[in-house]
């Protein structure tokens, strides 16, 4: 009787943890344009407006540019066999 390796193939991991990078990268997103929200807002210490646009900006700019790139390493999925559907 023979077992198959407990293991995943490498490539096949790696794919598999790129797409899960994908879906988690919008609640990123949520999470660091929250983040002006807990800046200080009165005092010596308050933030000005347009530095949390200033913010908004270069992590919206980002997340544009990590999706392209994470969308440009994950290969499509290969197409079915006929087989499986009998």
């Amino acid at each position: 009787m023979s077992r198959s390796p407990v293991f995943l193939a490498r490539a096949s991991y790696r794919q598999r943890r790129l797409r899960d990078a994908i879906r988690a990268l919008p609640v990123l997103g949520g999470v660091l344009c929250l983040i002006p929200l807990l800046w200080p807002h009165a005092g010596a210490e308050a933030q000005r407006t347009s530095s949390a646009i200033i913010y908004l900006f270069v992590v919206w700019t980002l997340l544009i540019v990590l999706a392209a790139v994470l969308s440009r390493l994950v290969r499509p999925d290969p197409a079915p066999d006929a087989t499986e559907d009998a």
